[in-house]
């Protein structure tokens, strides 16, 4: 069984802590519906920030390779992840409801006393899987291919010019 660390958030952030370790790749219940198999390990790295814009925060740095499915020939897809994430700490949702969303700014978290660090690191690693993986050059079929199965009765065709 591994250990699981949690964390209380704004203690962790405001000490500056840090905390690393490595997990396989199967230990993500969440991730499973997108993988091809549950090959391989996500080291990260959790480090508090005390202050950035005025909030504590946690630095949160994965690193792996996923085995990814692809969408186009549906074969296993190696997916290099590398996560840098910066996540701001607040103590309720209502606290930065007020504040505008900055496309390039941190993101926002709720902050809490059991802060389970699997949990975090399986939440960025989602956010960060692309949406439709497939390979650069997939040799699955082309538009030519995938325009030929749109005319499911082009054959036709041929066979009424042949009895006229």
């Amino acid at each position: 069984m591994l250990h699981r660390p949690v964390i209380d958030g704004f203690d962790f952030a405001r000490a500056g802590s840090r905390l690393s370790g490595e997990w396989p790749v199967a230990d993500f219940p969440r991730l499973s519906d997108v993988l091809h198999s549950g090959r391989g390990a996500l080291c990260y790295e959790l480090q508090g920030v005390p202050e950035v814009q005025g909030r504590p925060a946690l630095r949160l740095r994965v690193t792996g390779t996923l085995d990814l499915t692809c969408q186009r020939c549906l074969d296993a897809l190696e997916q290099p992840l590398r996560v840098d994430a910066l996540l701001l700490l607040y103590p309720g949702e209502r606290d930065f409801a007020a504040i505008p969303v900055e496309a390039e700014g941190p993101d926002r978290i709720v902050a809490a006393k059991d802060m389970a660090v699997h949990e975090l690191i399986e939440e960025e690693v989602l956010l960060a899987i692309p949406y439709a993986p497939r390979h650069e050059h997939c040799g699955a079929g082309g538009r030519e291919e995938f325009a030929a199965r749109q005319k499911p009765f082009a054959g036709l065709r041929g066979l009424l010019d042949a009895k006229h």
